[in-house]
């Protein structure tokens, strides 16, 4: 009752006292989990530390859905959606026609501008089912805002871009800033210019040093859990040539796995603002960036590295940048709003966590998918075969279509019961069952979130905490609901943001429905969220 008193006092003294801000900046750090931020906040001193002391902070937001990756968590916060809304389940899911992995914008009728044809390469947002924030802005204004979003990553581009925007992503196998045809059929002159000055390449040959004096990284810089790709090696300080002689693919993805990402992404982003003119009028413009640099590290290094602890610091630096940047355009912080926030967190090497005494396993998806398959086939017959997809089980073979022992949900119901039993595994259910089975611990409910029937599992499984399911044997990765994975900081600052420090769990979804208040126009059409109306001053 209190916050809706509040929501509706904040909300009554927008029009009357206020007007949008020139330019919203939405900065997306693709991995920095609650417990990354906050055990690395004391050396924080430059943008980022000074927005989280500047700003209305709130450490805990939580994900609801269960698959907390790249892009689902950009798809729920542009849209203010969760995954059984927008549609984007995971990065990829399984095509039942080919029983083949599908990515998750993946769209052959609008390839990749200017690079060679990939199947299967993401490159337009038509299987984003909602509408996002820039496509209401373009709306709203009668498509006199303008929105972009840049990244290293083409699925967290396309996901803040929407279908109304502008997506812009760096592209490792030709080493440039690229979009789909969906968007456009011709670069700009500022992408051109921006891809002309061959900001990667610059790097090349140089080595990745620490930031601080040594004693000042905690832990040990060499671990053996730590993945050695493209020529990176584990410890500093990194080569970052891709053990190639010249710039190429190999080069352009050591190159991702760096802080110095983060300053090209800025660069891009410098170069969208002057392009695009963005904040020169008091029609309002999205900004939206998305840094991927902390997630290529951490899936290679982990959360506790030096390499992770040297990129939050860079990334502090960065983020003053970008804000310095999105200042001058809107003229002045009095016409801007930021906000900023995660994808998803990490888990740490389940090696490490072991270790350490906690119950941690790493598992490879062929190893249970094959045992889950043979288990299947002992029961119904020679042709059922499973898929794993990180938490979706999908099922292929004639049983599943009353041609076998048993009809197709019979199989499913098996599946999960097996895997129900499975020492890793913590909850399974059938899709029959996953709306209308018990929910005594509350793990089905993060499932149901993010279940979207045309492109989820038959069956849906979560494992244990600590357990990692991952193909490779080194490094680590993410996709889980415990706090570790779904558990996110954000803050805004800026037009019309009371400062202070907010302790209570808020959901992601929130921030969408805030920035729609703040710029004064209503909510995409599938938002679940709504604004939090402690922090808006209405002025």
């Amino acid at each position: 009752m209190i916050r809706a008193l509040l929501l509706v006092a904040a909300l009554a003294a927008l029009p009357a006292s206020a007007r949008p801000p020139r330019l919203t900046l939405l900065i997306t750090v693709d991995a920095l989990g609650s417990d990354v931020l906050l055990r690395n906040r004391p050396r924080l001193q430059g943008g980022l530390g000074q927005l989280l002391t500047a700003g209305a902070f709130y450490p805990y937001a939580r994900y609801a859905f269960a698959e907390c990756r790249t892009a689902p968590g950009h798809a729920t916060l542009s849209t203010g959606a969760n995954p059984w809304r927008h549609g984007v389940i995971d990065n990829r899911w399984v095509d039942r026609a080919t029983g083949k992995p599908v990515s998750v914008f993946a769209d052959p009728a609008h390839p990749v501008l200017e690079v060679p044809l990939t199947p299967g390469q993401d490159s337009s947002p038509a299987n984003l089912m909602v509408e996002t924030l820039a496509d209401r802005l373009r709306v709203a204004t009668q498509e006199r805002g303008k929105a972009v979003a840049v990244s290293l990553k083409s699925r967290a581009a396309i996901a803040l871009a929407g279908r109304l925007g502008q997506a812009w992503w760096f592209d490792d196998g030709v080493g440039k800033f690229v979009t789909g045809t969906w968007y456009t059929k011709e670069f700009p002159t500022w992408v051109k210019e921006l891809n002309a000055r061959k900001l990667p390449e610059s790097y090349f040959g140089k080595k990745w040093e620490l930031l601080r004096p040594r004693a000042e990284y905690v832990g040990e810089d060499e671990r053996s859990y730590e993945a050695d790709a493209y020529g990176l090696g584990r410890t500093f300080p990194h080569p970052l040539d891709g053990g190639m002689p010249t710039p190429g693919p190999l080069f352009y993805k050591a190159f991702g796995v760096s802080p110095y990402s983060h300053d090209v992404l800025v660069e891009a982003a410098k170069a969208a603002i002057a392009g695009e003119g963005l904040g020169k009028d008091d029609v309002p413009d999205l900004l939206a960036v998305s840094i991927s640099g902390t997630d290529l590290v951490f899936h290679e290094f982990g959360a506790y590295s030096w390499e992770m602890q040297d990129t939050l610091l860079r990334l502090d630096k960065a983020v003053g940048d970008l804000v310095a940047a999105a200042e001058r355009a809107a003229g002045g912080r009095a016409n801007l709003v930021i906000a900023l926030t995660a994808d998803h967190g990490g888990a740490a090497a389940p090696e490490q966590l072991a270790a350490s005494g906690l119950p941690a396993q790493r598992l490879k998806p062929a190893v249970l998918a094959q045992a889950l398959t043979q288990e299947l086939r002992k029961q119904f017959g020679g042709d059922v075969t499973a898929t794993l997809e990180e938490l979706d089980v999908y099922l292929s073979g004639k049983s599943l279509e009353g041609g076998g022992k048993g009809d197709g949900a019979a199989v499913r119901r098996a599946a999960a019961a097996w895997l129900a039993k499975h020492p890793a595994v913590v909850a399974a259910v059938a899709r029959d069952d996953l709306f209308t089975a018990p929910d005594v611990a509350g793990h089905l409910a993060p499932l149901r979130k993010g279940y979207y029937p045309e492109r989820s599992g038959d069956v849906l499984y979560m494992l244990k905490p600590f357990h990692l399911l991952y193909t490779d044997t080194e490094g680590t990765s993410h996709g889980t609901p415990y706090a570790y994975d779904s558990q996110v900081p954000v803050v805004f600052a800026g037009k019309g943001i009371k400062p202070g420090t907010h302790l209570g769990e808020i959901d992601p979804v929130d921030v969408v429905p805030t920035l729609s208040a703040l710029l004064e126009m209503g909510m995409p059409s599938a938002a679940e969220g709504k604004p939090l109306p402690e922090i808006l001053t209405g002025k």
